[in-house]
């Protein structure tokens, strides 16, 4: 049994944790920092002694193991917590934190998850393609097996959508914040994405005192800012880098800066932040029908999206938010993330629930566009793809290729996986070990 007492010290969803319910279907909904990742699972595997692990998944690689590594340390039993990610893993006995991509697999090698008594599925408000399909299998596996649960655990207020899916009560956390200072700062080139704009965004990073967390779209604005903060203490988060990388963004307790993507916005809590200066772009998957694939678009982020940000800054003190757009622009954005499944390609989607034996009422939140879905479809049938084809971690296409061809393509398909808009492959060297993974 865990000490749930010693883990959640601290962690605001320690005072809800005792009602939360030991049996059935449950929504969580706790805002970030409320400790709801590193607390719940060890809680949930304490009501399944004997029956089973608990697996629990993450939208992001760093997250992941992020989690498991917190985890395994307040609980002071390391054999106790695994993880499982894309070409790493480590056993653990209870709780296991995975990818939803690496469940999926998972799920369609041992439908029934033999030994398995619950799976807790984090940040489902993000409303990855994969997070849900991951919600709606699991829904269709706990209703073949009584002694199976499904916990879907989300950081903002649409829990009541989820629980209306998935028959269940919903359990709910307050967060403890702190007043925020929010200032808007609109600064031009924003749209474009310019150089000159990424620039600006370091500057008003530099000129504060304490620990500053920026949020900038993708990998390059990061690698462009942190150039830019030279001579600080400046640290890049993102999900390419190494674990010892990553650690060093998140472990320390010096002040200073540090430029992340989106899984900082609610998947990770970064200790210490005081400040937020928000780019107020996300990037995000957007299906192209002349190529008839997803590529990665650039866009202002939602409303749901600043507000978690800019919570970052109100965890554990007043904090300071500086937007780098006007308040009119905030009162434009959409007010939630547009779910994958409405914009993204659905080729890997539409193999996955094939595989699954999916039918007309399998429980989606929102139900794929007819012709994306049909698109789809075509392009299963063209390549002639099978269920060997669904359990290798790329896109089918690339898979194909990879069946088709043999080792010496998995540089192309490495390349082509790790970066799917990159026009000139000569420019990206893609991970030697997933080089050699998917030799």
């Amino acid at each position: 049994m865990f000490d749930l007492a010693r883990i959640g010290a601290g962690l605001p969803v320690a005072e809800t944790i005792d009602s939360l319910p030991s049996t059935g279907n449950v929504v969580i909904q706790a805002p970030p920092g409320t400790g709801k990742t590193t607390l719940v699972p060890p809680a949930l595997a304490n009501h399944a002694a004997g029956r089973g692990k608990v697996i629990v998944t993450a939208p992001r690689r760093v997250a992941v193991r992020a989690a498991a590594q917190r985890l395994s340390t307040l609980s002071a039993t390391p054999e106790k917590v695994g993880f499982a990610i894309r070409g790493e893993s480590r056993k653990g006995s209870e709780v296991e934190f995975v990818t939803p991509g690496v469940l999926l697999r998972r799920l369609l090698k041992d439908p029934e998850l033999e030994g398995v008594a619950a799976v807790a599925i984090d940040e489902v408000h993000e409303r990855q393609l994969d997070t849900d399909l991951v919600l709606g299998m699991c829904l269709e596996l706990a209703e073949l097996r009584e002694d199976f649960r499904v916990i879907a655990m989300s950081a903002t207020v649409d829990a009541q959508r989820f629980s209306q899916l998935m028959d269940a009560p919903v359990h709910v956390t307050e967060a403890v914040t702190h007043p925020l200072d929010i200032h808007y700062a609109p600064m031009s080139g924003r749209a474009a994405g310019t150089r000159e704009f990424y620039g600006d965004v370091a500057k008003q990073a530099a000129r504060q005192q304490e620990s500053t967390l920026i949020f900038v779209p993708g990998v390059r604005e990061v690698n462009l800012v942190c150039d830019a903060l030279a001579g600080h203490n400046v640290f890049p988060l993102h999900g390419k880098q190494t674990t010892a990388e990553q650690d060093a963004a998140l472990y320390t307790d010096e002040r200073r800066i540090v430029v992340a993507t989106s899984i900082a916005e609610s998947s990770l809590t970064v200790p210490g932040v005081r400040v937020v200066v928000d780019a107020g772009l996300s990037r995000v998957p957007r299906r192209d029908a002349q190529r008839g694939m997803s590529g990665l678009v650039t866009v202002s982020t939602s409303k749901s999206s600043a507000d978690q940000r800019a919570g970052r800054a109100g965890r554990e003190a007043p904090g300071t938010v500086i937007r780098c757009y006007s308040q009119d622009d905030y009162q434009h954005f959409s007010p939630h993330t547009t779910p994958e499944i409405l914009s993204a390609d659905l080729t890997q989607a539409a193999l996955f629930l094939d595989c699954w034996g999916a039918g007309p009422d399998f429980p989606l939140l929102d139900p794929p566009p007819a012709q994306a879905l049909a698109s789809a479809q075509a392009t299963l049938k063209r390549i002639g793809a099978t269920q060997e084809l669904a359990l290798l971690p790329t896109d089918p296409r690339l898979g194909a290729s990879l069946l088709r061809h043999g080792s010496q393509a998995a540089p192309i398909i490495a390349s082509l996986a790790d970066a799917p808009l990159t026009p000139d492959l000569t420019r990206h060297r893609p991970p030697q070990r997933e080089v050699k993974r998917l030799a």
